[in-house]
């Protein structure tokens, strides 16, 4: 079992969650790109921007991770759990999370990250 600190949990569960904001972003952005939208432009700003706040702090964890000798794993899934496994030098920890909360977290993620390149964009104006 792993002794580890809240920020490097924090950091290790951002390393789960914001790739899988990143997929549903660029996703959305091809989907607008698609669509049939009168003003697209203002969306993809707003989706690209946000990408790449996301990317950073996604950067900046693994770099966390990289100092902090930890890396983690997916394990296996089943249509309930997700499994993760956390590694420090030789010593691993696996920790179940629910397909649910996973989902739940990153729709929460997804919505603070979009606010957030929201507030960056108007800053720059």
């Amino acid at each position: 079992m792993l002794n580890l600190s809240k920020e490097a949990i924090q950091m290790l569960e951002q390393v789960i969650y914001l790739p899988m904001v990143l997929q549903i972003l660029q996703n959305d952005c091809r989907a607008f790109e698609q669509g049939a939208f009168k003003l697209k432009q203002p969306y993809l700003k707003l989706i690209d921007q946000t990408i790449k706040y996301v990317q950073k702090e996604l950067t900046d964890a693994k770099k966390y991770l990289r100092q902090n000798q930890l890396q983690v794993f997916r394990g296996e899934r089943d249509d309930l759990f997700s499994e993760y496994i956390f590694i420090r030098k030789r010593t691993q920890d696996s920790r179940r999370y629910s397909n649910i909360r996973l989902r739940n977290h990153v729709e929460d993620l997804l919505s603070y990250y979009l606010a957030k390149a929201q507030e960056i964009s108007h800053c720059e104006h």
